[in-house]
């Protein structure tokens, strides 16, 4: 493992990665505590604040261009700060179960599912985790 491709790469991957490697492991933080508490809802916020600039740093990545400049992955880019807006909504609302189902989705797609996708070979991440 080296950080160097990582620190090579140009400021805003710099920033989506760091923003994405610290909402995955506060979520993972969040989805184990309690829920309802202060805690939880301090932490949702910076969680919900890390996601959306993990969305907004995302339309300056243009590493897989399919569509012009844009890829598959920045339709996500734009679902997600929707859902981010959904599941806040829910939990102000005291929707309990549809605030969970949102963030979780939110969590699995957006962090987990993209997240692998970063680990193929030729990826930035991959070299981070497996070398060149």
């Amino acid at each position: 493992m080296s950080l160097a491709p990582l620190l090579a790469a140009a400021p805003e991957i710099q920033v989506h990665a760091v923003a994405a490697l610290a909402a995955f492991a506060l979520g993972a933080v969040q989805l184990a505590a309690p829920k309802g508490t202060l805690p939880h809802r301090t932490l949702g916020w910076v969680w919900v604040v890390l996601m959306g600039v993990i969305s907004a740093s995302s339309f300056l990545i243009h590493g897989i261009r399919l569509w012009g400049p844009w890829s598959p992955i920045h339709l996500l880019s734009v679902f997600t700060p929707i859902m981010l807006v959904v599941g806040v909504v829910a939990a102000r609302r005291h929707r309990v179960r549809a605030h969970k189902i949102t963030m979780m989705s939110i969590y699995a797609g957006a962090l987990i599912l993209a997240g692998l996708f970063t680990l193929l070979p030729g990826r930035l991440m991959h070299d981070v985790l497996f070398g060149p």
